[in-house]
């Protein structure tokens, strides 16, 4: 397995919000996030990422489960899914979670991984996240 890591700065596309009336402070939430990559692996530079996600949020932490997509300069992609929580720190969202990479077509086709994902919210409609994991194809 090959070591790997990067960043990635995301911007909110579309979301929706439901409230749950059950009890205060419920919602569901479903988003699509989508920006650029930055990667120690030369096959992700610039790498286009689109993920998306649904979190269950319940006052100030939620868990979410995520779908998603790279699609790099040539056009080849790869995909999988993200698992986590979202939390507040001294009044800031942090993020963290794991990520499956499942498969992929071009020069991902074969490919499996697994790692880390960290980060916060920039903005509540923008993310930035750090990652590092392995993969092999």
């Amino acid at each position: 397995m090959k070591k790997f890591s990067g960043t990635f700065t995301g911007k909110v596309n579309w979301q929706n919000d439901v409230t749950l009336h059950h009890r205060g402070g419920h919602h569901l939430n479903f988003a699509e996030v989508s920006g650029k990559q930055d990667c120690s692996d030369e096959k992700w530079k610039g790498a286009t990422l689109t993920y998306w996600t649904y979190s269950d949020i319940q006052g100030d932490q939620s868990t979410f489960h995520a779908y998603y997509s790279n699609i790099d300069k040539e056009g080849d992609r790869d995909w999988g899914r993200m698992d986590g929580r979202t939390f507040m720190d001294n009044g800031e969202v942090k993020i963290e979670g794991t990520w499956i990479l499942d498969g992929g077509n071009g020069k991902f086709k074969g490919i499996k991984g697994n790692g880390k994902v960290w980060g916060h919210a920039i903005s509540p409609f923008e993310v930035s996240v750090d990652w590092d994991g392995e993969y092999e194809i």
